[in-house]
């Protein structure tokens, strides 16, 4: 353990079991689709052995578990990992360690939406769009799933292409329909992006429209934040504060961008963005806000480069680091220096946090729960990556599969 922390929790009253308590209690989601292979809009690369059932993405997703320890949960997307039996598909991630995370519906690619989903000027596909989203809704109680979490490509490439105001009450009638099925214990997370694929109007463009259409909806509806859908320059450590005083933060895709929606590496751009959204909530928490324990922590990304399960693996180390650090922070020092006006001071006492490296700590506590302290290490010794290389082209070439 480093003397650093050690020092630094002493000095605050704080031990380190407090530490590992709050790290115990974080968990994190992977999805099934940053398994499978997936590219830009120029090119898919394959990678070997990458999973192309939604039993060899649970496979796979059992592997992160297996070396972080804070991952059972896996979100699923429909209909890419649509299947006839769920209960079985239950059953087999039990077996793996796992369990069936957030139900995403998918609103965007068949034909039929080439104009929307929710939001189209034709009732027919609204209601086609409608049954998906109550479908998954099925689906999820099936799988003992309590989320759903919804994003829409919905939106306009030209002015005067449709009337925005009738698209905006089109999309609340739609999720009215929607929430009015939704079982008690199931939230529905209204996701937003800035823009893409349309590019003059976005139905649901920003937090804001997400809040108003939860706040509209009822309490079972959230926002879900996902970091890589916003404009450059934007706070998102802000919206997070301001969703948490509202009681409506459902949870989190995370990613990492330069310019857009990148699907890049959690962390991996912009490391101290990510710590302060995290000391938003933990903050929060430490304030007894009520929000902070329900808050639905995905990965969203689609790895086109690297390694799928390491590039996992890595995202999930990045969170959990960026967690650890806020966990540092000392909230007394931070808020004296705030009321004193101590705007340099107060800069100092996250700056402290974020700098401390808390990789002897998270190496400690991953060895105090029977992990290896090095997960990418663990999974590169394990020889999975290889063998599941092996068997999978194996059995696509057996299949007729054509490899293409």
């Amino acid at each position: 353990m480093s003397s650093e922390i050690e020092n630094r929790l002493q000095e605050r009253g704080v031990t380190i079991d407090t530490i590992f308590t709050a790290l115990q209690q974080f968990s994190i989601e992977t999805p099934s689709w940053g398994y499978g292979d997936s590219g830009t809009r120029f090119k898919v690369f394959h990678w070997p052995g990458a999973a192309s059932s939604l039993r060899e993405k649970l496979a796979d997703a059992a592997q992160v578990q297996r070396v972080t320890g804070i991952c059972p949960g896996v979100a699923m997307h429909i209909p890419w990992d649509r299947e006839d039996d769920w209960r079985a598909v239950k059953e087999y991630a039990g077996q793996l360690g796992l369990h069936i995370g957030a139900v995403n519906p998918n609103l965007f690619q068949d034909d039929v939406y080439r104009f929307g989903s929710l939001c189209h000027f034709d009732r027919a596909v609204r209601q086609r769009a409608v049954e998906h989203v109550i479908e998954c809704i099925q689906i999820a109680q099936e799988v003992d799933s309590h989320v759903i979490s919804l994003w829409l490509a919905d939106g306009t490439n030209y002015p005067g292409q449709d009337d925005l105001r009738r698209r905006r009450h089109r999309l609340l009638e739609s999720l009215q329909a929607i929430y009015a099925v939704l079982p008690a214990d199931m939230r529905l997370l209204i996701e937003y992006k800035f823009f893409e694929p349309s590019f003059y109007s976005t139905d649901l463009p920003d937090w804001g429209t997400s809040l108003l259409m939860a706040q509209k909806l009822g309490p079972q509806a959230e926002v879900l934040v996902d970091t890589g859908h916003h404009p450059q320059g934007t706070n998102i450590a802000q919206i997070v504060a301001q969703l948490l005083d509202e009681g409506r933060l459902g949870g989190f895709h995370f990613n990492d961008r330069r310019y857009a929606d990148d699907d890049l590496i959690v962390g991996s751009q912009n490391p101290f963005e990510l710590f302060c959204i995290f000391n938003e909530i933990v903050g929060a928490g430490a304030e007894g806000n009520a929000n902070v324990g329900r808050i639905a922590y995905m990965i969203d990304q689609s790895h086109n480069i690297e390694p799928k399960i390491e590039a996992m693996i890595q995202s999930v180390l990045n969170a959990q680091s960026a967690y650890a650090k806020a966990l540092l922070v000392d909230r007394a020092a931070l808020r004296e220096t705030q009321e004193a006006g101590d705007v340099l001071g107060a800069y100092r006492v996250l700056q402290a946090a974020f700098e401390t490296d808390v990789r002897p700590l998270l190496a400690e506590f991953r060895a105090r729960h029977g992990a290896d302290p090095d997960p990418i290490a663990a999974f590169r010794a394990s020889g999975y990556a290889g063998r599941v290389a092996r068997e999978r082209t194996a059995s696509a070439m057996t299949s007729g599969y054509p490899g293409v």
